[in-house]
């Protein structure tokens, strides 16, 4: 039974689980009732510190955004892969600028901040949005001013490593870069740039974000009572245009919870997997009995219908700790790993996946 091949693969969320679908799951053993012991955490890439640091967290009493908070920040921190914090993918002007967001899967509250200037700590901040106004996303300077009422320190966010990148950028006629229908033409020179009068349909390969110009801290909790937690934080796309904000600070594509179905977390070309909203369909593909795998390559299948060579991945987990991660298969990129931590383990665990 091919999965795509009817109407019901991918039913709207909310609506019933098919009948075709849970013998499919069944015959394929997909088990509907499996589940692990809580408390859990499980975050993208084998970024080990933060899995520890959220664990550590749960145990001496923290609540779960407690731990999503402290895990992000643990990355933000110590420069997860250059892809999360200050020092890293700076921007076309050469600045380096922050995205975050935490989501209270129990209240459905959000705190969100995008395009963050010169505050280190952008998990904090979104954490403040989320407890002290009631916006759910703040963005550039004025989130930067809203940090420092907060109390957040305001500090630079290059580093020799930003500043060489950026050189070496440069010194390559500003490639990669994510302009199309412009002049000059920006496969071979730098900007400024101008709209062209014909429009071209197809982007150009420098505009294609890959496994080696960006990744994200996404990470989701569910505590031992159930309730759960997610976030995100990144430095965003090398080279992006200023002001472009990805899918990491929006609720639903960068991550999403919600402590009656489950929860979420994305990573990869956020300007193409925000449009589909991943994190929040594969949660409501779990409220309808869908096991946490499944959701996972469902809504990577569903993009993949459209983009076909993007980059991306998602994990997933359900109410009863339950987990599961898919990625869409690339060259270079045939699977995705990923961090979790239960009871089951004395260590967080790094797990992979094969890419669909």
């Amino acid at each position: 039974m091919c999965l795509e091949s009817g109407s019901w693969f991918l039913q709207p969320p909310g609506s019933p689980l098919p009948l075709p679908l849970l013998l499919f799951l069944l015959l394929t053993g997909h088990s509907l009732g499996r589940s692990d012991p809580l408390p859990l955490v499980i975050n993208t890439w084998p970024f080990r510190g933060a899995t520890v640091a959220a664990w550590q967290e749960l145990q001496t009493g923290g609540s779960e955004l407690d731990a999503v908070e402290k895990g992000c920040s643990w990355c933000e921190s110590n420069q997860c892969d250059g892809s999360v914090g200050f020092g890293g993918s700076p921007d076309e002007f050469g600045e380096t600028t922050l995205d975050s967001m935490i989501m209270d899967g129990t209240t459905m509250k959000v705190g969100a901040v995008a395009d963050l200037r010169r505050i280190k700590n952008a998990i904090g901040v979104a954490r403040k949005v989320l407890e002290y106004t009631k916006h759910t996303l703040l963005v550039g300077e004025s989130a930067t001013q809203f940090a420092e009422n907060m109390g957040f320190a305001n500090e630079e966010l290059s580093t020799n490593t930003s500043r060489f990148l950026y050189l070496e950028w440069l010194s390559h006629k500003c490639q990669p870069n994510f302009w199309k229908n412009v002049i000059p033409d920006a496969s071979k020179f730098c900007g400024p740039y101008k709209p062209t009068r014909v429009l071209e349909q197809q982007l150009h390969t420098s505009e294609k974000i890959n496994i080696h110009s960006h990744d994200t801290i996404g990470m989701v909790v569910i505590g031992k009572t159930g309730h759960i937690a997610a976030g995100t934080s990144t430095n965003g796309a090398k080279f992006k245009i200023p002001g472009r904000v990805g899918d990491s600070p929006i609720a639903g594509a960068g991550s999403y919870a919600d402590s009656t179905a489950g929860g979420a977390a994305a990573t990869g070309d956020g300007d193409i997997m925000m449009r589909f909203l991943p994190s929040y369909q594969a949660v409501e593909y779990m409220r309808n009995g869908v096991d946490p795998t499944l959701a996972c390559q469902t809504v990577i299948s569903r993009i993949q219908k459209y983009f076909p060579e993007f980059f991306g991945a998602i994990i997933c987990a359900n109410t009863t700790g339950s987990y599961g991660a898919a990625c869409n298969k690339l060259p270079g990129f045939s699977q995705f790993r990923f961090m979790i931590y239960n009871p089951l383990q004395s260590q967080p665990i790094e797990e992979k996946v094969d890419c669909i």
